[in-house]
């Protein structure tokens, strides 16, 4: 579905799909239990550079500039470890902070400022804490209180090193895939 503007995008990491379903029945299990639906429009992902609106008409150009981003880039080692929350509506899963995945996310946040005039104006404002989302903002802060004292505690590890960014797109009601730019091959941890 078309904006005014363009369409909506945003850049992320995607774990592999194993990781991916084991964090997708955690999302399942939210929503279930605690009414969080919108969680389930998108894949399990990381994000690098929230959502933006993009004309379809210049998405050659767009994506010349993730493939010039990508390229010399080395894949980048994720470490998923535990729960947190940005208290009272969002649950996730952490991920650490490493010097790979925070130089690929500033990468990624001046490139696309620079050459493309697409600015995170929120996040110009605060750190960036890299995380996957398994309860959305659609959740209630009363369900939130019910959920949180059930996540809190839980352990959840999952290694992984992501081969490529990934442009996602939304067509008007998910997120989906619309293209990849791999990465280097991967360095190890």
């Amino acid at each position: 579905m078309a904006e005014v503007n363009g369409d909506r995008f945003f850049v992320a990491l995607l774990p592999p799909q194993a990781v991916q379903d084991e964090i997708t029945a955690i999302k399942q299990e939210i929503w279930q239990r605690f009414g969080s639906k919108a969680v389930l429009r998108s894949p399990p992902h990381i994000t690098l550079q929230p959502p933006f609106l993009w004309p379809l008409a210049e998405m050659s150009r767009l994506e010349q500039h993730l493939e010039t981003l990508a390229r010399p880039r080395p894949a980048v080692p994720v470490r998923l470890r535990g729960y947190s929350a940005f208290a009272p509506r969002v649950i996730y899963i952490d991920v650490v902070q490493t010097p790979g995945l925070m130089a690929v996310q500033a990468a990624i946040a001046a490139h696309l400022e620079k050459n493309c005039g697409i600015v995170d104006r929120v996040g110009k404002t605060r750190s960036f804490t890299p995380h996957v989302t398994v309860g959305f903002r659609d959740l209630s802060p009363a369900a939130f209180r019910r959920a949180w004292p059930e996540f809190e505690p839980r352990s959840f590890a999952a290694e992984f090193v992501a081969q490529a960014l990934t442009l996602l797109r939304h067509d008007g009601q998910l997120w989906q895939v619309f293209s990849e730019f791999p990465l280097q091959a991967s360095n190890p941890y």
